[in-house]
């Protein structure tokens, strides 16, 4: 029989509304950041990534994966949302932008701000990628469905 834990994935669930609570926050204080353009970059993508773990969460049991590469597919998709999200606060707190050239709005943060950045948005984009990969891997068809 299959477990509620089984059919919706609670962890993701409760950490997409978690990031979607972190990014309407986030919205009210955009007009205050250094950088208000990736403030509202940072606004949007955390309601998108809250959005996606919650979506993941709800599908869970149409992914057919073992266990390791579930655990896998969760691990990198909550990291790349608030990944995605932090980097993008940060950028906006500190002018950081050299990775995002169009919200950048021209400004520009010190070494250490643009290093912190730029590794976190290089690292989510891998997770991003061995996330979607493990999802169109755990969405094919087996000879049981």
């Amino acid at each position: 029989m299959a477990t509620p834990q089984r059919i919706m994935n609670r962890t993701l669930l409760r950490l997409g509304f978690v990031l979607m609570l972190l990014a309407l926050l986030t919205g009210l204080v955009v007009p205050q950041f250094r950088n208000p353009r990736l403030g509202l970059v940072a606004h949007t993508v955390g309601l998108l990534g809250g959005l996606l773990l919650v979506v993941l969460g709800a599908v869970w049991s149409a992914f057919a994966l073992r266990p390791r590469a579930a655990a896998t597919l969760r691990w990198c998709w909550v990291y790349a949302a608030y990944a995605n999200w932090l980097a993008s606060v940060l950028g906006a707190v500190t002018g950081a932008s050299r990775l995002t050239p169009q919200a950048g709005a021209a400004t520009s943060g010190g070494p250490a701000a643009e290093m912190v950045v730029a590794s976190l948005l290089l690292s989510l984009a891998l997770a991003a990628i061995v996330g979607t990969g493990l999802a169109v891997w755990g969405l094919r068809e087996t000879g049981s469905s």
